[in-house]
């Protein structure tokens, strides 16, 4: 579980967009979605999740990504 310090790094990071760039999401490049800060966990429009990049890795900056709802439903490990 990410640490409340990583997640605001990471969001800083993505600029309040989207940091997906999965081929199966069907975006070209990465997703870029507009997200607000105080929907995180809402499936919302602007909902977003703070999502592990590789699920067997570590609660780091660098293995945290922030996704729209619709991109973390599409990654393999959502769910599990």
């Amino acid at each position: 579980m990410f640490s409340d310090q990583i997640i605001n790094q990471a969001w800083d990071r993505a600029g309040g967009r989207c940091e997906c760039t999965r081929i199966r999401c069907r975006h070209s490049g990465r997703c870029n979605k507009k997200l607000l800060f105080n929907s995180r966990g809402a499936e919302t429009e602007y909902g977003w999740e703070a999502h592990h990049i590789n699920s067997n890795g570590d609660d780091s900056l660098s293995n945290c990504e922030i996704l729209c709802q619709e991109c973390h439903k599409n990654t393999q490990s959502y769910g599990g």
